[in-house]
């Protein structure tokens, strides 16, 4: 008995022990990924200015980029309250890169954004018509064309090589917000980046009368921006 009790006890130890050693090695500057339970109701986000709208998600990207997020809208009633229609209160046009995961890094959930993604985050004429839809039809009063540090598809059209395929199709509509003289250093490459952002808007507000309309009457409004990929943080640049 004595045996079998001390053998059981010091299993029991090293069990304890060792999950006390997990937990002191555990980052304690980091939340667990539970969502927000106070989730805001659907008519909240449907009367939101393009002020406020850019406020609720650059508050977002301030969390994400502190690790302090909250998980809004990711409970099964968010999914219950959006199942039967959407009310998005901001659209994002953003590139497709894995690294730039839109409803993350501005800790956002179901039925927030009307996330549009493409390489490059270039105006064609499915993504305005996808804007205007969200705009005109959904309601969303904050539009944001984000692209993103060391961008490939900026990239490739600085260095205008050929490319096999359709890949060309994205890197085509980038090539005119570079202008005539350039270079493929680096440095050229992020500027290139936040240029390409305001190109894109410029070509968005110039083929779409609904969308300038809109802006005009301000019920809409168009940003850019600029996200970090080192840092995680969005900076507006138009």
């Amino acid at each position: 008995m004595g045996r079998l009790y001390g053998s059981v006890g010091r299993r029991d130890f090293l069990k304890f022990t060792g999950l006390m050693g997990a937990i002191a090695a555990m980052p304690w500057n980091t939340r667990p990924a539970w969502a927000d339970t106070a989730d805001m109701d659907m008519d909240e986000d449907r009367s939101l200015s393009p002020d406020e709208a850019l406020n609720r998600l650059m508050a977002g990207n301030e969390r994400f980029m502190h690790h302090t997020p909250k998980y809004p809208h990711q409970s099964a009633k968010r999914l219950h309250d959006v199942a039967q229609g959407q009310h998005p209160f901001a659209t994002v046009l953003s590139c497709a890169d894995s690294r730039v995961p839109v409803e993350l890094l501005f800790d956002v959930g179901v039925g927030d954004l009307f996330d549009i993604r493409v390489a490059g985050n270039v105006i064609t004429p499915e993504v305005l018509g996808s804007i205007e839809y969200a705009a005109a039809l959904l309601g969303t009063s904050l539009v944001m064309v984000l692209g993103h540090e060391r961008c490939g598809a900026v990239t490739a059209a600085v260095q205008d090589k050929p490319l096999p395929g359709n890949i060309n199709a994205f890197v085509n509509s980038i090539k005119p917000a570079l202008g005539s003289k350039h270079d493929q250093s680096a440095q050229f490459i992020e500027t290139a980046v936040v240029s390409n952002v305001c190109y894109q808007i410029d070509q968005m507000k110039q083929q779409s009368p609904i969308l300038a309309d809109l802006e005009a009457n301000g019920k809409l409004k168009i940003v850019g921006g600029r996200y970090d990929l080192d840092e995680g943080d969005v900076t507006l640049v138009a």
